[in-house]
């Protein structure tokens, strides 16, 4: 009696974990597995990796899922992943030289010689994305000058997904959207940005070949098969980045709504049906071949809720109560007004990609008196990254015509009902919580569904394997006050003090020479 093969499995590899889950064609977890790896920071400002821990996280999540489960029903496999991250590797796909992760700060300098010999015009229309730190393209630049023996050296560069995807079919190759955050494609051709990489001196050589999403790029080799336990033959189908994938498990393929993900960075999208460049976001090839996604990333999300806890309020881990700090802290905020006491706050703690493109851009407080307590501050955080995701996401309703109506809500900050509540009142828009908490995941194990044929499309994949929650509706009266806010005060606090910090962080961000 033949096995039906009714299961797909979708991988994460972020910046800090391995997350594999077999889905069914209803968008149904059956098993799931996770391991996780270390990253190291040889220097305030620098992040890397051992990529061998992603393939190692990778084939002991693997093992773990299908111990749980039959092989015979796994029809495909996905793999999503940490974007902008790239390792050079030999021909043997054996890493040269640590990872350098998305996170990493070290090519400051490096953004501002592109910004200057280029200019951020002509890389924003070309590659949809301003020169930042948080791409790949400046850190080539660092290398060449800084460890100028590892890119001769290297047979490839590589992204996170073409890595794995190497190990587990012997495969050089990788997809649009997995490798368009890199910030080296033509975003019109959907391929390398050769004139540009032959300016900066690297050969297209170096990189893999690209295919559109849902393309089928190999199958389990035997040597992987014995250490992940997919049966040999398995078909790997190319994937998207992290942000991308988000936003199909939230079943973002067409105009009209957007995703907003509350993680450790604030991620917000739009689908847009023709490439559009422009400086108020970042444009992304989306996992719906031939679309793209317009996209607002903010390094602070729950990160600066994560860094409030541990700073301000460390106390609150030592009361042995069945409450985290955050539900504590969020009960007390619920109870204030919006606008916090007139304490607000620009979320501008891991600096600022769209819409202003500033490395130097650092967190900004306004309005302390001595009624402020720590709640106020907690509520003037939540509403601070509200109030910036509006920002961003009006420049995307009006480069496209196209108004939003509502935000699938992803996350962990959208199991924060305030929070939820706050960006249905400071937006206008409904604000809906997705069923699963794996969003990222699942939008893998739509793009593996679609391409072994269980849905016609990944539109229709995605409609039929995702679902949504509860529902916040903006509240008028709310909405009414923080539209002032937002008009009258918040849009103007970061240009009117943006030369200022500028200066500080020159003044204070390197080493004192003397």
């Amino acid at each position: 009696m033949s096995i039906i093969k009714d299961l797909v499995i979708g991988v994460d590899s972020s910046t800090t974990a391995c997350k594999a889950i077999a889905w069914d064609k209803w968008g149904k977890a059956v098993a799931e597995g996770r391991s996780t790896f270390a990253l190291v920071s040889p220097r305030p400002n620098y992040y890397e990796q051992q990529a061998t821990l992603w393939w190692d996280a990778f084939c002991s999540t693997l093992r773990s899922v299908t111990a749980q489960i039959d092989a015979n029903r796994i029809a495909a496999i996905c793999i999503t992943h940490q974007r902008e991250t790239f390792v050079p590797v030999d021909e043997q796909c054996q890493p040269i030289r640590n990872a350098i992760l998305w996170v990493d700060d070290r090519c400051r300098q490096q953004v501002k010689d592109l910004d200057k010999r280029f200019g951020s015009d002509y890389i924003q229309d070309l590659t949809g994305k301003g020169p930042s730190t948080k791409q790949s393209l400046p850190e080539f630049l660092w290398l060449q000058q800084n460890e100028p023996d590892v890119i001769p050296r290297a047979y490839k560069l590589l992204d996170v997904h073409a890595y794995l995807v190497y190990h587990l079919t012997g495969c050089w190759g990788t997809s649009t959207p997995c490798a368009d955050p890199m910030g080296i494609l033509d975003m019109r051709k959907g391929t390398w940005a050769a004139d540009l990489l032959s300016q900066i001196g690297i050969s297209l050589d170096k990189f893999v070949d690209i295919k559109p999403p849902g393309t089928i790029l190999g199958e389990v080799t035997e040597s992987a098969s014995a250490l992940t336990g997919l049966l040999p033959g398995t078909p790997v189908v190319a994937g998207a980045g992290d942000g991308q994938s988000a936003g199909l498990g939230a079943n973002i393929t067409g105009p009209g709504k957007a995703y907003l993900n509350l993680g450790t960075a604030m991620v917000s999208g739009a689908h847009i049906d023709d490439y559009i460049a422009n400086r108020a976001f970042r444009t992304l090839c989306s996992p719906v071949a031939g679309a793209f996604i317009g996209e607002e990333v903010l390094g602070g999300g729950t990160f600066t809720i994560s860094w409030f806890v541990e700073n301000i309020a460390p106390d609150l881990r030592d009361l042995h109560v069945h409450v985290s700090p955050e539900e504590i802290l969020e009960l007390a905020a619920a109870k204030l007004p919006p606008g916090a006491l007139g304490l607000m706050l620009v979320p501008y703690w891991s600096g600022v990609l769209p819409p202003y493109w500033d490395e130097n851009a650092t967190g900004i407080t306004i309005g302390w008196t001595g009624a402020h307590r720590r709640e106020h501050f907690y509520r003037a955080i939540l509403e601070g990254i509200a109030y910036e995701h509006r920002l961003t996401m009006e420049h995307i309703e009006q480069a496209t015509n196209v108004p939003l109506t509502e935000y699938i809500l992803m996350g962990g900050g959208s199991r924060s009902a305030l929070w939820c509540q706050i960006v249905a009142d400071v937006s206008g828009k409904r604000a809906t919580r997705a069923s699963t908490a794996e969003a990222t995941n699942l939008g893998a194990g739509v793009l593996a569904a679609t391409a072994v044929g269980w849905y016609p499309d990944v539109r229709t994949a995605a409609n039929a394997m995702t679902s949504n929650e509860r529902s916040f509706e903006p509240n008028e009266k709310m909405h009414k006050i923080y539209d002032r806010l937002f008009k009258e005060v918040y849009v103007e606090i970061f240009p009117a003090l943006q030369k200022t910090i500028n200066r500080l962080t020159a003044l204070t961000y390197d080493e004192p020479n003397d």
